[in-house]
Formats: C-alpha cells, sequence, structure tokens
C-alpha cells in the first residue's frame, strides 16, 4: 500500500501518538486554536448562505414552497453520505478528510452564487449538504481527540466557536448587503477567509488514525450499533428538535403569539443564539466542575422550563427570558454527546459520532416540521409545550445510561 501521507512524523499505529501525549502546553494550545478554527470555518460558510437565500430567492423568482422544496436538497444530501463518512474517516485519518471536505465544502459555497435556476440550486445544495456532513464528522472526531489530549473536557467550547462563526457570518452578510454585492463576490471572500483559515491551521491537526478492524467472515454489512450511541443519539434528537424549533419558530412564536411589535419580533432568536453561544464557551468549565451527567439533567430541565414559561406567560418580557434558559439549556447538550461518543471504547471515534450525529440530525430535521403540523391542528403554544417535553426527557434518559465524567 502507499502512503500519501506527506507528514509522516506524525503517522500513527493508535489513535493518538505518543509525541503528542508528551508535548508542550504551548503546542497543545496551537492545536485546540487549530481546531477551533476548523469549527469556525464551518460555521461561518453555513452562515454565510443563510444570510443570501432571500436574496437568492428573489434572483431565482422562488415562491415559499418551491423555495422550502429547495432547501430540503441540503438534508438529503447530508443523510446520502452518512452510511460513508465515518468509515472514511477511519480508514483515512480524520485530519485528511477535514481538509478535504472543508476545502470542498466552501467551494460548494461558492457555486450556490451561481445558481440560475431551482435545478441548479438544488444540486448545489445537495453538494453542501455532503461535504458538510463529512466535515462535521471530521471535525468532531478532531475535537475528541484534542480533549483527550488535554485530559478535560473542552468540547463545548469547539462547538462555541461554530455558534460566534454563526453571528460573524450574519454580520458580515448585512455588510455584504450594504455593499451591494451579489452573493457570490460574496461567498467568494468568504472562500478566501476559509482558505487562508485552512493553510494557517492544518499542520496543526491531530494526525491520528483509528486501527481499522477485520470484519469477521459472513458478517453482515449492518450490524446492531451499541445501544449507548443509540441512547446518545435520542438525547441528541430531543436537544437538536429544541434547537431546530428555535433556529425556525421562535421569530413567528413571537410574532404571532407574543405579538412583539416591528423588529423585536427578532429578540426571542437573539436571545436564544446569544445564551446558546455563551453556554457553549462556559459549559466545559461546568462539566469540570459538577460532572456532565449533572450538567446535562439540569440542562434538559432548563429546556423544558423555558419552553413551558413561554406557553404559560406568552408575553414580552418573560418570554425574552424563557428562550434565554432554553438557550443555556441546548448549549451544552450535544457538545457533550459528541464527546462521549467519540471515547467509545468498541467503535471507533469517527463511525461512532456518525451513528450519535445521524440520530441526533434527524431532530434538527424533523422537529420543526412537525411542529407545524401541530401547530395547525392545536395552535402554535400547545406544539412549543410539546417541545418542552423532550428536556424533561433528556434529563431521564441521562439517569439511565453511563457517562464517564
Amino acid at each position: 500500500m502507499i502512503n500519501f501521507n506527506p507528514l509522516a512524523l506524525f503517522q500513527t499505529k493508535g489513535k493518538i501518538k505518543k509525541v503528542y501525549r508528551e508535548a508542550k502546553a504551548s503546542y497543545l494550545n496551537r492545536i485546540r486554536v487549530a481546531v477551533g478554527m476548523f469549527y469556525f470555518g464551518m460555521g461561518l460558510s453555513f452562515a454565510s448562505w443563510a444570510s443570501r437565500i432571500p436574496d437568492i430567492k428573489t434572483a431565482l423568482h422562488l415562491s415559499e414552497g418551491e423555495l422550502g422544496s429547495v432547501l430540503f436538497a441540503l438534508p438529503v444530501g447530508q443523510l446520502i453520505i452518512i452510511p460513508f463518512s465515518g468509515k472514511m474517516v477511519t480508514k483515512f485519518g480524520s485530519h485528511r478528510i477535514l481538509i478535504f471536505s472543508l476545502i470542498m465544502y466552501v467551494f460548494s459555497l461558492t457555486n450556490l452564487g451561481l445558481a440560475a435556476s431551482a435545478l441548479q440550486l438544488s444540486l448545489g445544495l445537495f453538494t453542501f449538504g455532503i461535504f458538510g456532513n463529512l466535515a462535521n464528522i471530521a471535525v468532531n472526531t478532531q475535537g475528541v481527540y484534542t480533549e483527550v489530549l488535554f485530559k478535560k473536557n473542552i468540547m463545548s467550547s469547539f462547538h462555541g466557536m461554530w455558534s460566534f462563526a454563526g453571528f460573524t457570518g450574519a454580520l458580515v452578510g448585512l455588510g455584504m448587503l450594504a455593499l451591494h454585492l451579489s452573493p457570490y463576490h460574496h461567498f467568494l471572500i468568504v472562500a478566501l477567509i476559509v482558505f487562508l483559515m485552512i493553510a494557517f491551521n492544518f499542520k496543526f491537526l491531530v494526525k491520528a488514525k483509528e486501527k481499522i478492524k477485520p470484519q469477521k467472515e459472513g458478517k453482515k454489512l449492518f450490524t446492531k450499533p451499541d445501544s449507548s450511541l443509540i441512547w446518545l443519539g435520542i438525547i441528541g434528537f430531543c436537544s437538536m428538535a429544541s434547537e431546530g424549533v428555535m433556529f425556525d419558530w421562535s421569530g413567528i412564536y413571537f410574532k404571532d403569539i407574543v405579538k412583539a411589535p416591528g423588529a423585536l419580533v427578532i429578540l426571542g432568536y437573539t436571545s436564544f443564539m446569544i445564551m446558546m453561544a455563551g453556554g457553549r464557551f462556559i459549559g466545559d468549565a461546568m462539566n469540570n466542575k459538577f460532572g456532565r451527567v449533572r450538567v446535562m439533567q439540569i440542562s434538559g430541565c432548563m429546556i423544558s422550563i423555558g419552553l413551558f414559561t413561554a406557553v404559560i406567560f406568552p408575553y414580552l418580557i418573560p418570554c425574552t427570558f424563557a428562550f434565554m434558559i432554553v438557550g443555556l439549556g441546548v448549549s451544552t447538550i450535544v457538545p457533550t454527546v459528541y464527546s462521549v461518543a467519540g471515547k467509545n471504547p468498541t467503535v471507533s471515534a469517527g463511525e461512532a459520532l456518525t451513528i450519535v450525529s445521524s440520530v441526533s440530525f434527524l431532530g434538527f430535521l424533523m422537529g420543526p416540521p412537525i411542529i407545524g403540523y401541530i401547530a395547525q391542528t392545536f395552535g402554535l403554544q400547545f406544539s412549543f409545550a410539546f417541545i418542552g417535553i423532550f428536556g424533561v426527557l433528556i434529563a431521564f434518559m441521562v439517569s439511565k445510561i453511563k457517562i464517564a465524567e
């Protein structure tokens, strides 16, 4: 077999080579910065696309229904690659897959700005989803490796970088609109920024490669995954369903139920996002001090308390505080779930993260439509109360599975 790795010094036979475990603190910190910048690059790319959806919709003369159908191409692309992403990360190494997939991710982003029809945009989003999922599995595998090197909880801060990139991408989008730049030129500038991030940081990714366990003769292609990973995935499902609902429905809730005036319609979404990002930057400290189980149980309760409060007191100030509580609640759950899954002793980090993120992502994908169906039948407040039950389920499930502190 020919080894194409140009950085032979960092080749590994196990998970993490000894050279990393004996590295100085300054070098480990540089690794942490590099991995964090890859999270930032992914978040910036996605937020840049999201910030220009209205302009692309107008340019292509799409109706709301047509846009909804087109947007569905992105999760389809993500779901299509799921059976292969974990195996690719395990076989070729998360550092190689991350560099390749992030480059292709931003290249796909620029293509979205060139779409001249709904079909072209759908194909572009399909590709965007494929490389987005690959990058997601690879970057979270890098996050797990880096956390192992630091011997403490740091995964939440990485996800905080993704959330911070969301704010940055939105602000950059506003700036591009003010300068009257087209989506294509906007995306080209973002691509250049991300390429520079890759160039300055790729050498500091953890060069680790999992041992591939030989399959026994006659072993089925699809086998039953570790039950603990399924439970972690269900916890992630409940959290990401709550998160997806806040992304897609918080503005509508403030407009139709709270009756917020004018620009205050976005207050609920903004308060949620600020607290979610802030919670992720302090989440590691909370996990280190109080333990993952207790923090996740409290987080689940906060999701329920926040959503139930918004339902019982549908007024501007109470709902703003309620959405802030929900933001804090969802902030640490998914990073913790990914961290625990990536350290599973029986499954490689890449494949474990694929299983957990696949189940979790279904929550993000299915939560908002379910809310719509329930709201149409019983009303939006009832649907928010329904999602509020998920927080209680999280607190219950966490107590039933073994989570290493």
